[in-house]
C-alpha cells in the first residue's frame, strides 16, 4: 500500500470538500475552569452520518477507478465505518456490502441499512472479520475498504485534525480517540506538518490497551476483542500502516475506563447539549483525568462520533 502523507491529507480535503461537513469547534467555560486550560472540542459527532468516519470512507471510495466503483465494495465495522461506507457508496452510486458484528448497536445497523448497505452479520468474539471480508471480496469481485489500515482512509480521517488547527489556531496538546489508529495516524500526519510542538495523545479503552502496549514494546500487540462500552474501539490490534506513524509521531497513548466515559458523556450532554457516543468521549475523558498537567495550555480534543442508541445512552447514564 502507498504510504499515507500530509500531501494525501490535503488531496483528501479537496476531494471531500463538497460532501463532508466542516464541523464546529465548541468550548465550555465549565470545562476550561475544571482543567485550568482553554479547551477546543472538534465536534465530529455532528459530521455526516454522525462520525469522522465519513471523511475516510468517502475519500477512499471517490478514489476508486470506474470499474471498481461499478463492482462495489465490502467493509467490516461495528457501526460507524459501516454507515460511512454505506452513505458514501450511495452518494457515489455504488453497491456496498457491510460485515457487522451480531451485537453491533441496533441504531448503527438500522442506519447502515437505511443508507443502502447490504449487512452481513458475524460473531465478533468467535469469527475473524478480516478473513470473512477478504473472502467476500474475492468471491464477489469487490474492493475491500478496511476501517483504518488503508492510505485513503487514513488521509481522509486526517482532514478533521487539519480543520481543527485551522479553526482553533495553535494548540499545546491534542487528544484523539484510538481504535485501529486511522484517526490518530491521520491526525499525526497533520500535527507533524502544521504543529510539530503540539503534544499528541491517543486514547483507547482500558480494556483494549493494545495500542499502549504496542507503543511501549515497539511492535504491534494483538489482543482478544475487548469488552467495553466503547464499541468503536473494540479492535484487536493497530494496523501495519497506522502503527509506524503512531510510533514515530505520537507523544503517548493513554486509556480511559468505562466509568470515565459515562461521566464524560453526561458532562457533554448536560453542560454542552451534545450527544457523544462512548468511543467519541475517549479523548476528553483522558484530558479530564490528566487535569492539572494541562493547566494554562491550549488543548484540542476530537469528539469522534455521536452514534449511540438513545435507549442505551439513557441506560448508561442512569446506571452510573
Amino acid at each position: 500500500m502507498t504510504e499515507p502523507t500530509f500531501e494525501g491529507v490535503l488531496a483528501a480535503a479537496r476531494r471531500i470538500e463538497a460532501h463532508a461537513h466542516r464541523t464546529p469547534v465548541m468550548s465550555s467555560r465549565t470545562l476550561d475552569a475544571e482543567l485550568g486550560a482553554t479547551v477546543h472540542l472538534k465536534c465530529e459527532n455532528l459530521q455526516r452520518m454522525g462520525a469522522f468516519k465519513f471523511r475516510g470512507a468517502f475519500n477512499a471510495l471517490a478514489s476508486l477507478d470506474p470499474s471498481r466503483r461499478k463492482a462495489g465494495v465490502v467493509a467490516f465495522s461495528s457501526g460507524n465505518h459501516a454507515q460511512a461506507i454505506a452513505l458514501s457508496a450511495s452518494l457515489l452510486d455504488m453497491p456496498a456490502t457491510i460485515l457487522m458484528p451480531h451485537d453491533a448497536p441496533a441504531a448503527k445497523v438500522a442506519a447502515t441499512r437505511g443508507y443502502g448497505g447490504k449487512v452481513v452479520v458475524y460473531d465478533r468474539y468467535r469469527e475473524d472479520r478480516e478473513q470473512i471480508g477478504r473472502a467476500l471480496a474475492e468471491r464477489d469481485g469487490l474492493t475491500l475498504i478496511p476501517p483504518y489500515d488503508h492510505p485513503d482512509v487514513i488521509c481522509g480521517q486526517g482532514t478533521a485534525a487539519r480543520e481543527l488547527f485551522e479553526q482553533a489556531g495553535e494548540l499545546d496538546a491534542l487528544f484523539v480517540p484510538l481504535g485501529g489508529g486511522g484517526l490518530l495516524s491521520g491526525s499525526a500526519l497533520v500535527r507533524a506538518a502544521l504543529a510539530p510542538d503540539c503534544q499528541l495523545y491517543g486514547v483507547e479503552p482500558e480494556a483494549g490497551d493494545d495500542g499502549q502496549r504496542s507503543l511501549r514494546s515497539g511492535s504491534i500487540v494483538h489482543i482478544d476483542t475487548p469488552r467495553t462500552i466503547a464499541d468503536g474501539a473494540q479492535t484487536q490490534h493497530l494496523g501495519t500502516l497506522t502503527f509506524p506513524i503512531i510510533r514515530r509521531e505520537v507523544t503517548d497513548i493513554l486509556t480511559a475506563s468505562d466509568a470515565e466515559l459515562v461521566d464524560t458523556m453526561r458532562f457533554l450532554a448536560e453542560r454542552m447539549k451534545l450527544v457523544v457516543e462512548p468511543t467519541g468521549c475517549l479523548g476528553l475523558a483522558a484530558a479530564r483525568r490528566m487535569g492539572a498537567q494541562l493547566r494554562g495550555k491550549r488543548v484540542g480534543v476530537l469528539l469522534s462520533g455521536g452514534n449511540v442508541d438513545m435507549a442505551r445512552f439513557a441506560e448508561l447514564l442512569a446506571a452510573s
